[in-house]
């Protein structure tokens, strides 16, 4: 029951007010993975920045079967090097791939340019369904909660550098 096991891998790209940059994001998470990718949309309103509740700015895509190994190739795009600051106190880390390019198996598309992204890394431990399900949710026990060295050290065993 202590074994840590990758529940899912979000990749989230950002792309502000502009239309066209976002459906390039949408063409490249859709070329990334076989599931379809989906719209963030804006739930604030600030001015500043021309942003008003409904307003599609990113796209974002979550794996959650083979997540193991599709957080594998993205890992081998950061060269496999983590910083500790990256991990937060849940077990969690996540991190940024500034081109596409740097992955195994994408080639670079002239009609997508240069983009980068945003990858959230979610561990769990076996029992964990017990705080998601619908009757009598409950709570995780202090002990089997994955800490930040827990994590540290799994992602260790999958062969990254953490410096």
């Amino acid at each position: 029951m202590k074994e840590i096991n990758v529940a899912k891998v979000t990749v989230n790209m950002g792309a502000g007010k502009n239309e066209e940059l976002l459906q390039r994001g949408l063409k490249l998470l859709q070329n990334m993975t076989p599931l379809q990718p989906v719209k963030t949309y804006t739930k604030k309103r600030i001015p500043g920045w021309g942003l008003r509740p409904g307003l599609a700015i990113g796209a974002k895509v979550t794996v959650r079967d083979k997540a193991r190994a599709f957080l594998l190739r993205l890992l081998e795009a950061k060269g496999k090097v983590i910083s500790p600051d990256n991990f937060d106190g849940q077990g969690n880390f996540s991190f940024g791939i500034p081109e596409y390019i740097d992955i195994p198996g994408l080639e670079y598309d002239p009609e997508l340019k240069i983009m980068g992204m945003e990858v959230a890394v979610t561990l769990e431990r076996p029992g964990y369904r017990v705080k998601r399900r619908k009757i009598r949710p409950g709570k995780i026990g202090k002990h089997h909660q994955i800490t930040k060295d827990e994590a540290i050290h799994f992602v260790q065993d999958l062969g990254v550098t953490v410096q």
